[in-house]
């Protein structure tokens, strides 16, 4: 099918519309934007498509609207800002749209807003900080984006942001320690980025910071202490990192902690063992890491323990034996290793 009739426009009832991989469909007919009752507007793989009649503004009740696969889609048309009540936008694999209009900005009412797989966009509105009931906004595979609008640290209501592959990002804004309400944090495979703000310590309902594959980060800032809720800290694959803040002893929360990869880090803080919630510690492929500190046996709540491929570890400190809570040791790889301690037992 290759084209819709006209008289669409007149289904006054209709509340969903699903158009799912119409390959050869290359345009919405202005009608549409009739359907005054309209709730779900759903155009996916229809990889022909490449723009969207400006009556798509007067959905006036489209609560849901996804182009997810819609390749060849290379601009939004701006009366999107229109679209008032709003709450789900997919702009999944639209890998052909560079840019979003400023009006996006008018949707007061979007909670989730998905622009994964957009490999063309270049930069965000310096707008997109008036989306204050944005709850979720995903940006996973955004290639070719190179920064992030300082009014970022507007989105108040903002609980998950994923940052994923954003291969170009090179720094975050400081006004993202405004983000009171992010609870997960990933900036997984942002090659670029050498160093994280120090606002990032007023992020006080974070729980989960991923900052795997960030292979340029030298270090962390020392505000991360600060961090009272998190739970979850991964830098695997974080190359250049040579060492930890003493601070990171004050994340009270901390569950789980993956240094997994860091292959310069020498040495853990010496405060290590005050992380009382800590469970599984993650260290494998540490291959310049040449011992634990003693401080390692307060921590109560470990249950798994991770060192392979520590090449250079010689010994495990006789504090090892206070781990009473240990289920999970592993060692393989460990070349240099020679014996247990006594109070292995």
């Amino acid at each position: 099918m290759k084209e819709l009739p006209s008289s669409i426009g007149k289904l006054n009832a209709l509340q969903k519309f699903e158009l799912i991989c119409y390959s050869e469909l290359k345009e919405v007919l202005s009608s549409i934007g009739q359907l005054n009752a309209l709730q779900e507007f759903i155009v996916e793989g229809c990889s022909e498509l490449n723009a969207l009649p400006s009556s798509i503004g007067q959905l006036n009740s489209l609560q849901r609207f996804s182009l997810y696969g819609c390749s060849e889609l290379k601009e939004l048309p701006s009366s999107i800002g229109q679209l008032h009540a709003l709450q789900n936008f997919y702009l999944e694999g639209c890998s052909k749209l560079k840019e979003l209009p400023s009006s996006i900005a008018q949707l007061y009412t979007l909670q989730n807003l998905h622009l994964e797989g957009c490999s063309e966009l270049k930069k965000l509105p310096s707008s997109i900080g008036q989306l204050n009931a944005l709850q979720e906004f995903y940006l996973e595979g955004c290639f070719e984006l190179k920064e992030l609008p300082s009014s970022i640290g507007q989105l108040y209501a903002l609980q998950i942001f994923h940052l994923l592959g954003c291969f170009e990002l090179e720094e975050l804004p400081s006004s993202i320690g405004q983000l009171n309400a992010l609870q997960d944090f990933y900036l997984e495979g942002c090659s670029k980025l050498k160093q994280l703000p120090s606002s990032i310590g007023q992020l006080n309902a974070l729980q989960d910071l991923c900052l795997e594959g960030c292979s340029e980060l030298k270090e962390l800032p020392s505000c991360i202490g600060q961090l009272n809720a998190l739970q979850k800290l991964s830098l695997l694959g974080c190359f250049e990192l040579k060492e930890l803040p003493s601070s990171i002893s004050q994340l009270n929360a901390l569950q789980a902690l993956c240094l997994s990869g860091c292959s310069k880090l020498k040495e853990l803080p010496l405060s290590i063992g005050q992380l009382n919630a800590l469970e599984a510690l993650y260290l494998s492929g540490c291959s310049e890491l040449k011992e634990l500190p003693l401080s390692i046996g307060q921590l109560n709540a470990l249950q798994k323990l991770y060192l392979l491929g520590c090449l250079e570890l010689k010994e495990l400190p006789l504090s090892i034996g206070q781990l009473n809570a240990l289920q999970g040791l592993y060692l393989l790889r460990c070349s240099k290793w020679e014996e247990l301690p006594l109070s292995f037992g």
